[in-house]
Protein backbone atom coordinates (compact mmCIF):
# COMPACT_ATOMS: atom_id res chain seq x y z
CA UNK A 1 0.00 0.00 0.00
CA UNK A 2 3.00 2.40 0.96
CA UNK A 3 4.47 1.73 -2.45
CA UNK A 4 1.18 2.45 -4.22
CA UNK A 5 0.44 5.71 -2.72
CA UNK A 6 4.45 7.04 -3.11
CA UNK A 7 4.10 6.06 -7.08
CA UNK A 8 0.44 7.69 -7.26
CA UNK A 9 1.96 10.85 -5.86
CA UNK A 10 4.78 10.68 -8.39
CA UNK A 11 3.06 10.40 -11.56
CA UNK A 12 0.43 13.16 -9.91
CA UNK A 13 3.69 15.40 -9.93
CA UNK A 14 5.50 14.29 -12.78
CA UNK A 15 3.20 15.99 -15.02
CA UNK A 16 3.04 19.13 -13.44
CA UNK A 17 5.16 21.71 -14.67
CA UNK A 18 6.14 24.00 -11.43
CA UNK A 19 8.14 27.10 -11.74
CA UNK A 20 8.82 28.16 -8.37
CA UNK A 21 11.76 30.67 -7.32
CA UNK A 22 13.01 31.07 -11.14
CA UNK A 23 11.02 34.78 -12.58
CA UNK A 24 12.31 34.13 -16.36
CA UNK A 25 12.87 29.89 -16.31
CA UNK A 26 14.08 30.33 -20.12
CA UNK A 27 17.08 32.31 -18.86
CA UNK A 28 18.12 29.23 -16.77
CA UNK A 29 18.93 25.62 -16.41
CA UNK A 30 15.29 24.37 -16.95
CA UNK A 31 13.08 22.00 -18.95
CA UNK A 32 9.71 22.72 -20.26
CA UNK A 33 8.80 19.40 -21.42
CA UNK A 34 7.74 16.31 -18.67
CA UNK A 35 8.92 13.73 -21.87
CA UNK A 36 13.09 15.35 -21.62
CA UNK A 37 15.73 13.74 -19.12
CA UNK A 38 18.49 13.55 -18.16
CA UNK A 39 20.38 16.97 -19.67
CA UNK A 40 24.10 17.65 -19.60
CA UNK A 41 26.16 20.14 -20.68
CA UNK A 42 29.93 19.95 -20.25
CA UNK A 43 32.98 20.36 -21.89
CA UNK A 44 33.43 17.92 -24.96
CA UNK A 45 35.94 15.22 -23.90
CA UNK A 46 35.35 15.95 -19.76
CA UNK A 47 31.99 14.39 -19.08
CA UNK A 48 32.68 15.92 -14.99
CA UNK A 49 33.75 19.14 -16.52
CA UNK A 50 31.39 22.81 -15.79
CA UNK A 51 29.88 24.43 -19.04
CA UNK A 52 33.24 27.26 -19.90
CA UNK A 53 35.09 27.74 -22.96
CA UNK A 54 37.78 30.00 -23.88
CA UNK A 55 36.23 32.01 -27.34
CA UNK A 56 38.08 30.92 -30.35
CA UNK A 57 40.06 28.15 -28.94
CA UNK A 58 38.86 25.24 -30.41
CA UNK A 59 37.18 24.33 -27.45
CA UNK A 60 33.59 22.72 -27.55
CA UNK A 61 30.44 21.84 -25.43
CA UNK A 62 28.85 18.76 -25.61
CA UNK A 63 24.90 18.86 -25.32
CA UNK A 64 22.94 15.39 -24.43
CA UNK A 65 19.51 14.82 -23.68
CA UNK A 66 16.54 11.79 -23.78
CA UNK A 67 13.05 12.08 -25.28
CA UNK A 68 11.13 9.49 -23.23
CA UNK A 69 8.77 7.45 -25.57
CA UNK A 70 8.28 6.26 -29.07
CA UNK A 71 8.36 9.44 -30.85
CA UNK A 72 11.38 11.39 -32.35
CA UNK A 73 10.96 14.59 -32.79
CA UNK A 74 12.29 17.30 -34.92
CA UNK A 75 14.73 19.79 -32.60
CA UNK A 76 16.53 23.17 -33.62
CA UNK A 77 19.09 24.58 -31.06
CA UNK A 78 19.40 28.75 -30.72
CA UNK A 79 21.21 30.88 -28.65
CA UNK A 80 20.84 34.15 -26.39
CA UNK A 81 23.60 36.15 -24.85
CA UNK A 82 22.74 37.22 -21.69
CA UNK A 83 24.32 39.87 -19.30
CA UNK A 84 26.59 39.44 -15.97
CA UNK A 85 22.75 38.48 -14.39
CA UNK A 86 21.36 36.47 -16.75
CA UNK A 87 19.08 38.85 -18.35
CA UNK A 88 19.06 39.04 -22.45
CA UNK A 89 21.97 41.50 -24.11
CA UNK A 90 21.08 44.67 -25.65
CA UNK A 91 22.66 43.03 -28.89
CA UNK A 92 21.70 41.66 -31.97
CA UNK A 93 22.43 37.79 -32.45
CA UNK A 94 24.39 38.14 -35.75
CA UNK A 95 26.87 40.71 -32.76
CA UNK A 96 27.31 37.45 -31.32
CA UNK A 97 26.72 34.93 -33.27
CA UNK A 98 28.52 33.72 -36.60
CA UNK A 99 26.29 31.75 -38.52
CA UNK A 100 22.86 30.73 -38.31
CA UNK A 101 20.40 31.66 -36.00
CA UNK A 102 18.78 28.41 -36.06
CA UNK A 103 19.92 25.18 -36.39
CA UNK A 104 18.45 21.77 -36.86
CA UNK A 105 19.06 18.80 -34.15
CA UNK A 106 20.23 16.04 -36.59
CA UNK A 107 22.41 13.62 -34.00
CA UNK A 108 20.01 11.86 -32.64
CA UNK A 109 19.51 7.43 -31.93
CA UNK A 110 16.39 5.28 -30.27
CA UNK A 111 17.28 3.28 -27.38
CA UNK A 112 18.53 0.05 -27.33
CA UNK A 113 16.63 -3.03 -25.69
CA UNK A 114 15.56 -0.89 -22.65
CA UNK A 115 11.93 -0.81 -20.69
CA UNK A 116 11.57 2.94 -21.07
CA UNK A 117 11.64 3.70 -24.52
CA UNK A 118 13.55 7.13 -25.37
CA UNK A 119 15.47 8.87 -27.96
CA UNK A 120 18.55 10.10 -27.25
CA UNK A 121 19.77 13.41 -28.87
CA UNK A 122 23.37 15.18 -28.75
CA UNK A 123 25.10 18.22 -30.24
CA UNK A 124 28.77 19.47 -30.26
CA UNK A 125 29.12 23.40 -30.37
CA UNK A 126 30.75 25.38 -31.36
CA UNK A 127 30.45 23.43 -35.03
CA UNK A 128 31.12 24.28 -38.40
CA UNK A 129 27.62 25.78 -38.50
CA UNK A 130 27.59 28.36 -35.66
CA UNK A 131 30.59 30.52 -33.53
CA UNK A 132 30.56 32.92 -31.00
CA UNK A 133 31.80 36.56 -31.94
CA UNK A 134 31.90 37.35 -27.89
CA UNK A 135 32.38 36.33 -24.95
CA UNK A 136 29.51 35.75 -21.72
CA UNK A 137 26.92 34.59 -20.59
CA UNK A 138 24.94 32.33 -22.80
CA UNK A 139 21.55 30.10 -23.04
CA UNK A 140 21.23 27.62 -25.58
CA UNK A 141 17.72 26.72 -26.38
CA UNK A 142 16.21 23.35 -28.20
CA UNK A 143 13.16 24.04 -29.40
CA UNK A 144 10.46 23.01 -32.83
CA UNK A 145 11.74 24.54 -36.03
CA UNK A 146 10.84 28.48 -36.25
CA UNK A 147 9.92 28.42 -32.99
CA UNK A 148 12.40 29.67 -30.05
CA UNK A 149 9.83 30.89 -27.76
CA UNK A 150 8.55 27.66 -26.89
CA UNK A 151 11.86 25.59 -26.05
CA UNK A 152 11.61 21.76 -24.45
CA UNK A 153 14.55 23.18 -22.82
CA UNK A 154 17.28 25.80 -21.52
CA UNK A 155 20.41 25.56 -20.24
CA UNK A 156 23.87 27.52 -19.11
CA UNK A 157 26.81 27.98 -20.26
CA UNK A 158 29.56 30.81 -20.41
CA UNK A 159 32.62 31.70 -22.59
CA UNK A 160 35.35 33.05 -21.64
CA UNK A 161 38.76 35.38 -22.96
CA UNK A 162 40.63 34.57 -20.40
CA UNK A 163 42.18 37.87 -20.42
CA UNK A 164 42.48 37.92 -16.47
CA UNK A 165 44.75 36.26 -14.55
CA UNK A 166 43.11 34.19 -11.26
CA UNK A 167 44.23 33.08 -7.72
CA UNK A 168 42.19 32.08 -4.99
CA UNK A 169 42.58 30.43 -2.13
CA UNK A 170 40.22 28.71 0.59
CA UNK A 171 40.17 29.12 4.44
CA UNK A 172 37.91 28.76 7.48
CA UNK A 173 36.16 31.96 7.74
CA UNK A 174 37.62 34.34 10.63
CA UNK A 175 34.74 36.84 10.95
CA UNK A 176 31.88 34.75 11.48
CA UNK A 177 30.53 32.83 14.72
CA UNK A 178 30.18 29.64 12.68
CA UNK A 179 33.32 29.19 11.81
CA UNK A 180 33.46 25.66 12.48
CA UNK A 181 30.95 25.22 9.63
CA UNK A 182 31.40 27.64 6.92
CA UNK A 183 34.37 28.38 4.25
CA UNK A 184 35.96 31.26 3.06
CA UNK A 185 37.04 32.15 -0.32
CA UNK A 186 39.19 34.80 -1.20
CA UNK A 187 40.72 35.48 -4.38
CA UNK A 188 43.15 38.36 -6.13
CA UNK A 189 42.51 39.22 -10.18
CA UNK A 190 45.17 40.49 -11.97
CA UNK A 191 44.85 41.84 -16.05
CA UNK A 192 48.10 42.88 -17.57
CA UNK A 193 46.79 43.59 -21.01
CA UNK A 194 43.57 45.18 -20.15
CA UNK A 195 42.82 48.91 -19.40
CA UNK A 196 40.16 49.12 -16.78
CA UNK A 197 39.47 52.89 -15.75
CA UNK A 198 37.43 52.11 -12.86
CA UNK A 199 37.76 48.36 -11.50
CA UNK A 200 34.76 49.44 -8.72
CA UNK A 201 32.03 50.12 -11.62
CA UNK A 202 33.03 48.36 -14.15
CA UNK A 203 34.35 44.78 -12.89
CA UNK A 204 31.83 42.19 -11.31
CA UNK A 205 33.03 39.21 -9.45
CA UNK A 206 30.88 36.05 -9.12
CA UNK A 207 31.55 32.81 -6.96
CA UNK A 208 29.89 29.78 -7.90
CA UNK A 209 30.21 26.47 -5.10
CA UNK A 210 30.12 23.40 -6.53
CA UNK A 211 28.84 24.99 -10.61
CA UNK A 212 25.64 26.04 -8.92
CA UNK A 213 24.10 29.53 -9.68
CA UNK A 214 20.80 29.23 -6.96
CA UNK A 215 22.95 30.54 -4.36
CA UNK A 216 26.00 31.75 -6.20
CA UNK A 217 27.95 35.14 -4.69
CA UNK A 218 27.26 38.02 -7.09
CA UNK A 219 28.30 41.33 -8.32
CA UNK A 220 31.37 41.32 -5.71
CA UNK A 221 33.53 44.25 -5.65
CA UNK A 222 37.30 44.57 -4.88
CA UNK A 223 38.50 45.19 -1.00
CA UNK A 224 42.04 47.22 -2.40
CA UNK A 225 42.77 47.96 -6.19
CA UNK A 226 46.23 48.35 -7.51
CA UNK A 227 47.26 49.76 -11.16
CA UNK A 228 46.69 45.91 -12.24
CA UNK A 229 45.21 43.93 -9.52
CA UNK A 230 41.90 43.61 -7.50
CA UNK A 231 42.23 42.24 -4.39
CA UNK A 232 38.81 40.36 -3.22
CA UNK A 233 39.10 39.60 0.95
CA UNK A 234 36.24 40.71 2.40
CA UNK A 235 35.85 40.86 5.77
CA UNK A 236 31.92 40.15 5.92
CA UNK A 237 30.31 37.41 4.76
CA UNK A 238 29.72 38.27 1.12
CA UNK A 239 32.32 35.65 0.07
CA UNK A 240 31.43 33.32 2.57
CA UNK A 241 29.53 29.67 1.87
CA UNK A 242 28.50 26.90 4.23
CA UNK A 243 30.72 23.89 3.95
CA UNK A 244 27.97 21.64 3.61
CA UNK A 245 28.89 17.71 3.87
CA UNK A 246 30.07 15.32 0.97
CA UNK A 247 27.27 14.22 -1.06
CA UNK A 248 25.35 11.13 -0.70
CA UNK A 249 25.75 8.68 -3.86
CA UNK A 250 24.22 5.61 -5.23
CA UNK A 251 25.37 3.65 -7.89
CA UNK A 252 22.72 1.86 -10.52
CA UNK A 253 25.01 0.98 -13.17
CA UNK A 254 23.52 -2.47 -13.27
CA UNK A 255 20.24 -3.67 -12.44
CA UNK A 256 21.46 -7.52 -11.59
CA UNK A 257 23.22 -6.57 -8.81
CA UNK A 258 22.86 -4.62 -5.84
CA UNK A 259 25.56 -1.87 -4.97
CA UNK A 260 26.40 0.05 -1.55
CA UNK A 261 23.15 1.82 -0.58
CA UNK A 262 20.90 0.01 -2.80
CA UNK A 263 18.48 -2.18 -0.82
CA UNK A 264 16.64 -3.86 -3.03
CA UNK A 265 15.68 -4.17 -7.07
CA UNK A 266 12.28 -5.17 -8.30
CA UNK A 267 10.89 -5.57 -11.96
CA UNK A 268 6.98 -4.83 -11.32
CA UNK A 269 4.39 -2.96 -13.92
CA UNK A 270 7.41 -3.86 -16.79
CA UNK A 271 9.29 -1.17 -15.19
CA UNK A 272 12.62 -2.17 -12.72
CA UNK A 273 12.18 -0.53 -9.24
CA UNK A 274 15.24 0.43 -7.12
CA UNK A 275 15.21 0.71 -3.62
CA UNK A 276 17.70 2.54 -1.70
CA UNK A 277 18.58 2.29 1.86
CA UNK A 278 17.15 4.61 4.53
CA UNK A 279 19.06 7.90 4.78
CA UNK A 280 20.80 8.69 8.30
CA UNK A 281 20.76 11.74 9.58
CA UNK A 282 23.70 13.82 9.28
CA UNK A 283 23.12 16.89 10.71
CA UNK A 284 25.27 16.29 14.20
CA UNK A 285 27.61 13.75 13.20
CA UNK A 286 31.36 14.34 12.79
CA UNK A 287 32.73 15.08 9.44
CA UNK A 288 34.01 11.99 7.41
CA UNK A 289 35.43 12.32 4.18
CA UNK A 290 35.01 10.57 0.78
CA UNK A 291 35.35 10.92 -2.63
CA UNK A 292 32.08 12.32 -4.97
CA UNK A 293 31.36 14.33 -7.78
CA UNK A 294 30.08 17.65 -6.11
CA UNK A 295 26.82 17.14 -6.93
CA UNK A 296 27.15 15.81 -10.18
CA UNK A 297 26.03 12.28 -11.95
CA UNK A 298 27.55 10.28 -14.40
CA UNK A 299 25.39 7.74 -16.97
CA UNK A 300 26.89 4.70 -17.24
CA UNK A 301 25.98 1.48 -17.64
CA UNK A 302 27.53 -1.66 -16.87
CA UNK A 303 26.37 -4.78 -18.86
CA UNK A 304 25.96 -3.00 -22.29
CA UNK A 305 28.44 -0.77 -23.97
CA UNK A 306 26.93 2.24 -25.31
CA UNK A 307 25.26 4.19 -21.80
CA UNK A 308 23.65 7.08 -24.10
CA UNK A 309 21.11 4.35 -25.47
CA UNK A 310 21.43 0.86 -23.67
CA UNK A 311 21.41 2.49 -20.22
CA UNK A 312 17.42 2.17 -19.18
CA UNK A 313 15.61 4.21 -17.08
CA UNK A 314 14.48 3.05 -13.57
CA UNK A 315 12.45 3.92 -10.22
CA UNK A 316 14.23 5.09 -7.83
CA UNK A 317 12.95 5.05 -4.27
CA UNK A 318 14.33 7.03 -1.67
CA UNK A 319 13.47 7.09 2.28
CA UNK A 320 14.49 9.95 4.86
CA UNK A 321 14.07 8.47 8.13
CA UNK A 322 12.32 11.58 10.88
CA UNK A 323 10.16 11.36 13.87
CA UNK A 324 8.26 14.13 12.98
CA UNK A 325 7.43 16.49 9.38
CA UNK A 326 9.51 19.58 9.54
CA UNK A 327 7.42 22.75 10.10
CA UNK A 328 7.18 26.06 7.77
CA UNK A 329 8.76 24.31 4.50
CA UNK A 330 9.26 21.17 2.10
CA UNK A 331 11.93 18.77 2.04
CA UNK A 332 13.61 17.94 -1.77
CA UNK A 333 16.13 15.32 -2.97
CA UNK A 334 18.59 18.29 -4.73
CA UNK A 335 21.84 17.39 -7.44
CA UNK A 336 22.97 18.21 -10.39
CA UNK A 337 20.29 15.66 -11.74
CA UNK A 338 17.36 18.46 -11.52
CA UNK A 339 19.50 21.28 -12.56
CA UNK A 340 19.23 22.19 -8.67
CA UNK A 341 15.88 23.12 -8.97
CA UNK A 342 13.14 22.64 -6.47
CA UNK A 343 10.12 21.91 -7.80
CA UNK A 344 7.34 18.77 -7.86
CA UNK A 345 9.96 16.78 -9.64
CA UNK A 346 12.16 16.54 -7.01
CA UNK A 347 9.53 17.07 -3.86
CA UNK A 348 9.70 14.43 -0.62
CA UNK A 349 6.40 13.68 0.84
CA UNK A 350 5.66 13.29 4.52
CA UNK A 351 4.68 9.57 5.48
CA UNK A 352 3.19 9.71 8.63
CA UNK A 353 2.67 6.01 9.24
CA UNK A 354 6.39 5.26 8.19
CA UNK A 355 7.75 8.26 10.13
CA UNK A 356 10.09 9.23 7.11
CA UNK A 357 9.94 11.68 4.09
CA UNK A 358 9.57 9.85 0.77
CA UNK A 359 9.84 10.15 -2.75
CA UNK A 360 10.23 8.06 -6.01
CA UNK A 361 12.21 9.78 -8.92
CA UNK A 362 12.57 7.98 -12.49
CA UNK A 363 16.57 7.95 -13.22
CA UNK A 364 18.75 7.16 -16.02
CA UNK A 365 21.20 4.07 -14.92
CA UNK A 366 24.51 5.70 -13.47
CA UNK A 367 26.13 6.63 -10.83
CA UNK A 368 24.42 9.77 -8.42
CA UNK A 369 25.59 12.02 -6.43
CA UNK A 370 22.34 14.04 -3.81
CA UNK A 371 21.54 15.90 -0.84
CA UNK A 372 18.44 16.57 0.87
CA UNK A 373 17.62 20.08 1.51
CA UNK A 374 14.77 21.62 3.18
CA UNK A 375 13.50 24.96 1.22
CA UNK A 376 11.48 27.14 3.61
CA UNK A 377 8.12 28.05 2.38
CA UNK A 378 7.67 31.96 0.64
CA UNK A 379 11.40 32.28 0.26
CA UNK A 380 14.20 31.04 -1.62
CA UNK A 381 15.98 30.33 1.07
CA UNK A 382 17.21 26.66 1.18
CA UNK A 383 19.21 24.61 4.06
CA UNK A 384 20.91 21.85 3.29
CA UNK A 385 22.47 21.46 6.74
CA UNK A 386 19.59 19.79 7.99
CA UNK A 387 19.93 16.03 8.10
CA UNK A 388 22.99 16.66 6.10
CA UNK A 389 25.29 18.94 8.89
CA UNK A 390 27.89 21.45 7.50
CA UNK A 391 31.53 21.18 7.91
CA UNK A 392 34.40 23.88 6.98
CA UNK A 393 36.68 20.52 6.16
CA UNK A 394 34.16 19.69 3.22
CA UNK A 395 35.87 19.21 -0.28
CA UNK A 396 33.85 21.43 -2.77
CA UNK A 397 34.75 23.30 -6.27
CA UNK A 398 34.64 27.13 -6.19
CA UNK A 399 34.31 28.57 -9.37
CA UNK A 400 35.42 32.37 -10.20
CA UNK A 401 34.22 34.65 -12.93
CA UNK A 402 35.12 37.82 -13.33
CA UNK A 403 32.53 39.93 -15.65
CA UNK A 404 33.88 43.41 -17.61
CA UNK A 405 31.66 45.76 -19.07
CA UNK A 406 33.74 48.33 -21.02
CA UNK A 407 31.61 51.97 -20.73
CA UNK A 408 31.52 52.12 -24.71
CA UNK A 409 30.23 48.54 -24.89
CA UNK A 410 26.45 46.95 -24.70
CA UNK A 411 27.20 43.58 -23.31
CA UNK A 412 29.01 42.04 -20.19
CA UNK A 413 32.54 40.65 -21.03
CA UNK A 414 33.94 37.70 -19.17
CA UNK A 415 37.71 38.17 -18.80
CA UNK A 416 38.65 35.31 -16.79
CA UNK A 417 37.21 31.89 -15.13
CA UNK A 418 39.06 29.95 -12.89
CA UNK A 419 37.78 26.99 -10.50
CA UNK A 420 40.06 25.19 -7.42
CA UNK A 421 39.17 22.07 -5.31
CA UNK A 422 39.23 22.61 -1.34
CA UNK A 423 41.12 19.35 -0.81
CA UNK A 424 44.63 19.77 0.71
CA UNK A 425 44.11 23.41 -0.11
CA UNK A 426 42.10 24.14 2.30
CA UNK A 427 43.79 26.06 4.96
CA UNK A 428 42.46 27.27 8.82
Amino acid sequence: MMILSILLTFLSNAFTLNQEGSSDPVLSCHVFDERIKTVQLYREGWNLSYPVIKLNSGEKLALHFDLLGDDIDDFYYSFIHCDKDWNRSDIFHTDYLEGFPENPLEDYRPSFNTTVHYTHYKLSFPNDRINFRLSGNYIILIHPSNDPEHPVLSYRFMVTEDLAGIEISAHRPRMTADLNKNQQIDFNVTFPSLRINDPYRDVFAFILQNGRWDNARKNLKPAFTSSNQLKYNSLTDVNVFPGGNEFRYFDIKSIRYQSQFVRKIDFLISNYHVYLAPSDDREFKPYFYWEDFNGKYYIAIQEEKNPDTDADYVYVYFTLPSSYPVEGGRMYISGAFSNWEFNTSNLMSYNAEEKAYESIILLKQGWYNYEYVFRRDGTDDSVASRFEGSHYETENDYTVLVYYRNPRERYDRIIGVQTINTLNRLTD
